[in-house]
């Protein structure tokens, strides 16, 4: 690992630099063997958050009881809890007071706590009004239930905060910090001398587009063991090993595609994301209402969607909508096998390597379109990729194309021009090596040189690879560039639903009908 030493007190359970690393039965590695840099590591951040909401919900939901008992007595109050509780809930919700902040008071959460306590007693007096009349809260009544509702709420929050600010005092979750000096050391040193904020810093992350000199400079080393990292692997390997739960941002995470790409690892790993410094104020003008800050750092936490990368739901939709289609092409499947037997020779199916999701390698099965004597399944991923773009296999619907000049022959051109030479790609469905839309899968090769060449290339391996996908809808015939295919494919799985696959399918199946279609 390249490490840089930060400005800061002391680093808990990181290693110096010059000292050899002892092993442990404790440590965890990421996996070994070439193609599995990319795997996702384990989600450490899983709960830290449920750990926190469930408490102040029970304090709440408390209160509002106590409240009710003491303003309508024990024959109305179950009553009109059924229906306060849920609703004062999710009010609570929509203020946004179950997001806790590094450094949480209950001071903060009063007036919040004070307005929606008024809006769900008055609309409790006004349903008890409707019903009966003779069960009317009076005014001082309804006053009275507001401010102890208010106070009982107050309360079990400050108590609720206490705890939480003794358990960070004690445990403080790992924690790496992405930007660069001296905001990032200073930032390093706070959280080193004021461990309340729960936040340990493990390492420091610095987009290699922001180092100094460039992405082949390293900074010089401080006096100080607080690693630099600057690599998906060393970042993926700190994770792992310190079960790293929050990323701290000191720049925009959306400033560059270096940042970009770093923030998608973090949110798909479970992290906590914050913004600190000058990246938690909005449009460089004074930080918004719901900005905390660390010793002075304005910081806000950063709403990210949780990742949808499929799962149960794509996973059935391949499954009801491949079984059927491998029975019903059958004899199609058939009759191409003895077409490339009698035109081509021995050797009916292609095989090559790809990388799938997590970075796993697979094979991957497509009807031979090269004659015998023009190279092995290799030379057939090449010469199908020789066309510009190194993406390009001409593999997937309405791309792509070769001529007989080299080496395909009538039977293999046509298989391609109609889509045809993937069909065996639906038993790469089936052994769930692949979806019917995704990324599509590369060579080894060409995963490296792309991952090296675009930040948010290796991001595209969060999702099963595919058949079909946004990307391929969008090349025209002979391929795009690797930019373009790279951003299709991240919109793709940021915005993924099942419905978005049935459309992206539909538009597939439109375009084998008529190919220059869109």
């Amino acid at each position: 690992m390249t490490t840089d030493s930060a400005d800061a007190p002391h680093s808990a359970r990181v290693p110096l630099p010059s000292a050899a690393p002892r092993p442990t039965a404790a440590a965890v590695r990421p996996p070994r063997g070439p193609g599995r840099e990319t795997l996702p590591p384990p989600r450490p951040g899983r709960g830290t958050r449920r750990r926190t909401v469930v408490p102040l919900m029970a304090a709440d939901a408390l209160a509002t009881l106590g409240t009710a008992l003491l303003a309508l007595g024990t024959g109305t109050a179950p009553t009109a809890l059924a229906a306060m509780v849920p609703v004062l809930l999710l009010l609570h919700r929509g203020a946004g007071l179950y997001r806790r902040g590094p450094a949480p008071l209950a001071l903060n959460d009063l007036p919040a706590l004070l307005g929606r306590a008024a809006v769900c007693w008055c609309a409790v007096a006004a349903v008890l009004a409707a019903a009966d009349p003779g069960q009317a809260l009076p005014p001082g009544l309804l006053v009275c239930a507001v401010a102890a509702h208010t106070l009982l709420a107050f309360g079990g929050r400050a108590t609720v905060y206490r705890a939480h600010r003794a358990a960070a005092r004690r445990r403080p979750r790992a924690t790496l910090i992405v930007g660069t000096d001296p905001a990032a050391r200073q930032l390093a040193a706070v959280l080193h001398a004021h461990p309340e904020y729960g936040l340990r810093p493990v390492g420091l992350v610095t987009p290699p587009s922001l180092l100094p000199g460039g992405p082949d400079a390293l900074p010089a080393r401080g006096r100080l063991p607080l690693p630099r990292l600057t690599s998906a692997q060393e970042i993926t390997r700190a994770v792992i090993q310190n079960t790293v739960r929050d990323a701290v941002f000191t720049l925009p995470p959306y400033g560059d595609p270096h940042t970009a790409a770093l923030l998608r690892r973090f949110v798909d790993q479970g992290s906590a994301i914050w913004l600190v410094g000058a990246a938690a104020a909005r449009e460089g003008r004074t930080p918004h209402a719901g900005t905390d800050h660390l010793w002075g750092f304005a910081c806000r936490r950063l709403e990210t969607a949780p990742p949808r990368h499929g799962g149960r739901g794509k996973r059935a939709l391949d499954l009801a909508l491949a079984v059927p289609a491998l029975v019903a092409a059958a004899p199609l499947l058939l009759g191409c096998a003895l077409a490339v037997r009698l035109a081509d020779g021995p050797g009916v199916l292609c095989r090559q390597e790809r990388i799938g999701r997590g970075g796993r390698r697979f094979t991957l099965l497509m009807f031979r379109t090269l004659r015998a004597d023009k190279g092995d399944d290799a030379d057939e991923g090449a010469e199908a990729s020789a066309q510009g773009d190194v993406t390009d296999d001409g593999r997937t619907s309405g791309v792509g194309g070769t001529t007989g000049a080299d080496g395909t022959s009538g039977v293999g051109r046509l298989l391609r021009r109609t889509a045809l030479a993937g069909l065996p790609q639906l038993w790469n469905v089936l052994r769930g090596e692949m979806s019917l839309v995704g990324p599509r899968p590369e060579r080894p090769c060409v995963v490296q040189q792309c991952t090296q060449a675009h930040p948010e290339y290796a991001a595209r391996h969060r999702m099963p690879v595919g058949i079909t996908g946004l990307a391929q809808l969008h090349g025209p015939r002979g391929g795009t560039s690797v930019e373009d295919r790279t951003r299709f494919d991240n919109l793709y799985i940021d915005s993924w639903s099942l419905w978005q696959d049935i459309r992206i399918l539909l538009r597939t199946v439109a375009r084998l009908v008529r190919p220059e279609g869109r």
